[in-house]
């Protein structure tokens, strides 16, 4: 029988675990789950983005508080945390739903790709509850919202590393007027540009509880303003990387006494820095390099300084550098330049520092030092060393075998051209090997960098390395990323057993030599493989199948190569993780063979270029591939109708299009304007197309656009507000016609504007030649008349102006004068009605004048006073002034100041046009000269070609003597006017001359015997003067033909059937070797005047001509 105390007992066991029993009960009924609002706008966000299987999380149905990425308030349910950071989602837009999400505290998008969308302009004030803000890394474009300025409880900002985002309105002022509470901001490639100058002020007043700052490159300027030092909680200060940001180096700083991290590298700091931040004990990283006017004077240091990272390179230093160095016993990493230090102590000094691990040493940035760096080889706990700027062609730096612990050697721009020092095969403990811009010149890689059994990371880029890359190569077992580019001299095949290391993630071996086939790589390959560059080299054969098996490839570049065969797209598109492809400009056909079907899965792949890859359509798999910011189909033989679905579908993420070099004939429905928010680039040039311009409507900062060499006949009228950005405008060679359209005056920002090639009429624009941003101006061959606008101003920046070949009236304007930038003007076949303009010899970097078949008169006479004494048309090296109406004799004095002339010394560079537009190198600029009777096309003209050509004037009296100064000078032609006299013998110091053309004038006597000396010459043409007695033989004037000669009544010899019937009364034979051959033949290829490229245009001519046997030409013809 249970007792009554028992049966208590049992009561209480039992009320108590009903009543546990009960809380479990009424908790789980009560648990708060996702509210449907929440879930339904995730859902929308996620279907903003682009790509299937993302977020498999994230379903309907589901609660969504234990979605990947999402936390939930359990109270209610609604979403306080939301974290998609480094997921590589993509997307185009920043989907409004994100903006339901009222009660988010916690938001990180960082480290995705939204295509360089903008942020939406609404809507952040509703996430009144925010705290942490990071949207960093996340290819974001254009103003910053002025709705994060409502985020008053915001502690950390971060929109760093969006290269696009930017400040002007509201102004960086406006939106950090409220965020008080703010901790840390991280803007780093935000440009700053509505506050500038005021940055530091703006932060002094708004964010007095800062503690992490970080303005990397952000276009900030001016000195740190006093008030900045209110900011008594800072513990990070990073400003690097502002050229313009200078001043001194406030003293407050050292009362920073939190400041642990302080970065002002890269910028513009000047006078002497404050040697008390030295002993700031908080301090634990100083970075002052690359501030080359900042002075820096060490201080004593005292034991217990703090400092691990130091880095002085590239500043002011003392050449003592104190004893008491050696106490910074903490420092794990130095960097300094060597130049105008204490060379004495440095090794004693540094060699005190026992938890030094990482050594940064560089000498000058001027001119390759040859240091004394044998004592670096005693620091034997080295785990990383670079050096740069050292010479060491004379004392190989063997020492660096000494470094047993290396795990990481650098050497940048360093000569090492006597040998690649052996010692540093004996370095097991390396794990990253680079050379980078050193001079290795003709130097094999070695083969005992197989050695390198640890070696994770290997660069070597533009050393000059010659020779084949060694199999050993196949021994680094634990290798990740092989970088060996852009050295012109490396050949061979490239090893099969690279591609079998089992680790390797990126193979990057472009700009080689390397030739050969790869069919001999195992397949299928190492699963790990997810970038391969193959580009610019001379690979042949069959592009493997197993690089397109490779189910982590994210980058694929075979581009500019010789592959064979054909490759069916349906295996690229198995690539799901593949991003960035290339097959252009090899010898392949691209197969088809989905036709419409579309593919269940594709890649979300964003750069695809598929230039001369014998295309006759347009893939119809591209229609859905929606993530394709960068499209290049040129060079094909694609047909028909260009797609609205090219731009249509991709109306926020196309950043770049070329169609250019195919056989379109329209576009569909023939848009006058279509929608694409960030083009940047767009090129429809060498088609058959017709009708008008599709103009794009764009957001973008800047874009370059050609619609050159199509049949393009109208464009909308107010077409120049739609491109107030563009850099580059090309229209040429199509059949527009009519006033230029004035709203072409909107396009302001244009540095290359070419019209030419079309029926444009009337007056040129005045915009266009007042324009202070333009570098080249191509109006040529249109039918404008009227005169010249004179009102180029100062800051012209004109670099090119060409307006052949229009009916061009009244006089050169003389406001030219203000475009000092001026290398070529070509205003020929016009009808300018001038004098010789002297005032352009003023123009110092003027080099090709081109003035031919126009009504310039009076004479070329000696100079004014007042241009005697100072440079005159000194760079000048063409001068086209043939078929005018000039008279008179030549001073000599003229030609005496043609320096660029005299110059025998230039080195064959290219001409070269700076700009600071990002465009591609697209633009090819011509002009012409007559030469041998032909039209010569320039492009590229090297600076060593000089020619003038005279010819068909009414020139009178002696040839000037003085011309026999211009050395360098390659072509002359003096024909059909009146010269009188006889050939000056001065000539045969033209050792350069190619063609000679004094024909057709009243010259006399005979022909220079010194002439035969001119082993160049492969034109010679003196027919039609007065000229007399024996023709000179021997060398050139051997392969001569009798029209060189003709008209000369009084001549005789060979080639001449006349005979010298008088012995020994004419001119000796010249006993010279003759030489046949010449540079210039009778059918001239096209030679460009103009190349732009990247970051640049350059001039430069570049003969490209049809060779014959002996290379003969006779002679310029000319205009009678």
């Amino acid at each position: 029988m249970i007792s009554p105390k028992q049966r208590i007992n049992i009561l209480i066991l039992f009320l108590c675990s009903y009543s546990i029993h009960s809380d479990t009960a009424a908790q789980h009924d009560t648990a708060v789950h996702c509210r449907p609002d929440q879930a339904s706008s995730l859902l929308r966000l996620k279907a903003s983005f682009i790509g299937t299987n993302l977020l498999p999380s994230w379903r309907a149905g589901s609660d969504c508080c234990h979605w990947e990425g999402v936390t939930c308030d359990m109270a209610s349910g609604r979403v306080i945390s939301l974290d998609l950071s480094e997921l590589n989602l993509i997307s185009n837009r920043l989907d409004p739903a994100l903006f339901n999400l009222t009660s988010l505290r916690n938001l990180s998008l960082a480290y995705n790709d939204f295509l360089g969308a903008a942020l939406p302009a609404s809507g952040f004030a509703q996430l009144t509850n925010m705290i942490h803000l990071n949207f960093s890394y996340s290819s974001f474009s254009g103003q910053i919202p002025i709705g994060i300025g409502s985020l008053k409880k915001l502690v950390t900002l971060d929109f760093s590393r969006n290269y696009g985002l930017y400040f002007v309105k509201p102004s960086f002022q406006t939106v950090m007027a409220n965020l008080s509470n703010l901790r840390e901001l991280h803007l780093d490639d935000v440009n700053i540009l509505s506050s500038r100058s005021s940055w530091s002020v703006i932060l002094a007043d708004n964010t007095p509880q800062l503690e992490i700052l970080s303005l990397s490159q952000c276009g900030i300027s001016g000195s740190i303003h006093s008030s900045f030092s209110r900011l008594r909680s800072l513990k990070i200060i990073d400003l690097s990387v502002n050229s313009e940001l200078n001043g001194k180096v406030p003293e407050f700083f050292a009362e920073l006494s939190s400041l642990s991290i302080l970065d002002i590298s890269g910028n513009s700091f000047e006078g002497q820095f404050p040697t008390k931040i030295f002993q700031l004990k908080s301090l634990r990283t100083l970075d002052l390099s690359m501030n080359t006017d900042l002075s820096i004077n060490l201080p004593e240091f005292l034991d217990g300084n703090n400092l691990e990272t130091l880095s002085l390179t590239w500043t002011n230093l003392p050449y003592h550098t104190p004893s008491s160095f050696a106490n910074l016993k903490s420092l794990k990493s130095l960097a300094i330049s060597t130049t105008g230090t204490s060379k004495e102590l440095l090794p004693s000094l540094i060699g005190e520092l026992p938890s030094l691990k990482e050594l940064e040493m560089w000498g000058s940035e001027w001119s390759l030092e040859k240091p004394v760096l044998s004592w670096v080889g005693n620091l034997k706990q080295l785990t990383d060393l670079t050096l740069g700027s050292y010479d060491f062609s004379q004392s190989t730096p063997s020492w660096i075998g000494n470094l047993t612990s290396l795990a990481t050697l650098e050497m940048w721009g360093c000569n090492l051209s006597t040998s690649i020092p052996h010692q540093i095969g004996n370095l097991a403990n390396l794990t990253s090997l680079m050379f980078e811009d050193c001079d290795l010149f003709g130097q094999k890689i070695p083969s005992w960098i197989g050695n390198f059994t640890k070696l994770r990371d290997l660069w070597i880029e533009n050393c000059c390395l010659s020779g084949p890359i060694p199999s050993t190569i196949g021994n680094l077992t634990q290798l990740e990323y092989l970088i060996i580019r852009s050295n012109d001299q490396l050949n061979g095949k490239i090893p099969q057993l690279l591609f079998t290391l089992p680790g390797l993630e990126c193979v990057d071996v472009r700009a080689n030599q390397l030739s050969g086939s790869l069919e001999d790589i195992p397949s299928p390959l190492t699963s790990s493989l997810s970038s391969i560059d193959l580009s610019y080299n001379q690979l042949s054969g069959l592009i493997p199948k197993s690089f397109f098996q490779l189910t982590n490839l994210n980058y694929l570049n075979l581009g500019s190569n010789k592959f064979i065969g054909s490759v069916e797209l349906s295996s690229v598109w198995k690539l799901k993780n593949l991003d960035f492809l290339s097959l252009s400009n090899n010898l392949i056909s691209l197969i088809d063979d989905e036709g419409e079907t579309v593919s269940p899965s594709l890649p979300n792949i964003r750069y695809l270029h598929l230039a001369s890859c014998k295309l006759t359509k347009i893939p119809g798999t591209l229609r859905y591939l929606d993530a394709i910011s960068d499209l290049d189909l040129s060079s094909n033989q694609i047909t028909g109708a260009i797609p609205r679905w090219i731009w249509e579908n991709r109306t926020y993420q196309l950043n770049s299009l070329d169609l250019s070099h195919n056989m379109f004939t329209t576009v569909e429905q023939s848009p006058s304007l279509v929608n694409i928010a960030y083009l940047t680039y767009l090129d429809l040039s060498f088609n058959r197309l017709q009708g008008i311009i599709p103009i794009p409507v764009t957001t973008s900062s800047e874009i370059a656009l050609d619609y050159s060499n199509n049949h393009f006949s109208s464009i909308v009228p107010n077409f120049g507000i739609y491109l107030e950005n563009a850099s580059y405008i090309n229209f040429s060679n199509n059949k527009l016609s009519g006033n230029v359209p004035s709203s072409i005056c909107n396009a302001s920002k244009a540095i290359i504007m070419d019209i030419s090639g079309n029926n444009y009429s009337g007056s040129v624009p005045a915009c266009l030649t007042g324009s202070v941003n333009l570098s080249v101006l191509k109006l040529r061959d249109n039918q404008f008349h009227g005169v010249l606008p004179n009102n180029s101003r100062e800051g012209c920046n004109l670099q090119s102006i060409d307006v052949n070949g229009n009916q061009i009236e009244g006089k050169l304007p003389r406001s030219l004068s203000y475009c000092q930038d001026l290398e070529l003007l070509d205003a020929g076949n016009n009808q300018i009605v001038d004098s010789f303009p002297f005032w352009l010899g003023k123009l110092p970097n003027l080099r090709v004048l081109v003035l031919r078949s126009n009504k310039i008169n009076g004479t070329i006479r000696g100079l004014k006073s007042g241009y005697q004494n100072s440079d005159y048309f000194t760079r000048m090296q063409i001068i086209d002034l043939a078929s005018n109406h000039l008279s008179g004799n030549i001073h000599s004095e003229w030609f005496e100041h043609l320096q660029s002339m005299m110059n025998l010394t230039d080195d064959k560079q290219i001409l070269e046009y700076s700009t600071k537009a990002r465009i591609k190198a697209l633009y090819q600029d011509n002009t012409t000269i007559t030469y041998k009777g032909n039209t010569l096309t320039f492009t590229k003209i090297l600076t060593t070609f000089k020619a003038i050509d005279l010819s068909d004037n009414s020139f009178g009296g002696p040839i000037p003597k003085s011309i026999g100064k211009l050395a360098s000078l390659h072509g002359l032609n003096l024909s059909h006017n009146a010269f009188t006299g006889q050939i000056p013998s001065q000539l045969n110091t033209l050792t350069q001359m190619e063609s000679l053309d004094l024909s057709w004038n009243k010259l006399s006597g005979e022909i220079p015997l010194e002439l035969t000396s001119l082993t160049s010459l492969a034109s010679l043409n003196l027919s039609y003067n007065n000229l007399t007695g024996r023709i000179p033989q021997g060398n050139q004037f051997g392969s001569f033909s009798s029209s060189s000669f003709e008209g000369n009544a009084n001549l005789c010899g060979k080639p001449l059937s006349k005979q010298c019937d008088t012995p020994g009364s004419t001119s000796r034979n010249a006993s010279a070797t003759s030489e046949t051959s010449s540079f210039w033949q009778d059918r001239l290829g096209v030679i460009l005047l103009f190349f732009f490229s990247g970051l640049g245009f350059t001039v430069g001519f570049i003969l490209a001509v049809w060779f014959q046997s002996f290379f003969h030409i006779e002679r310029w013809t000319h205009k009678h």
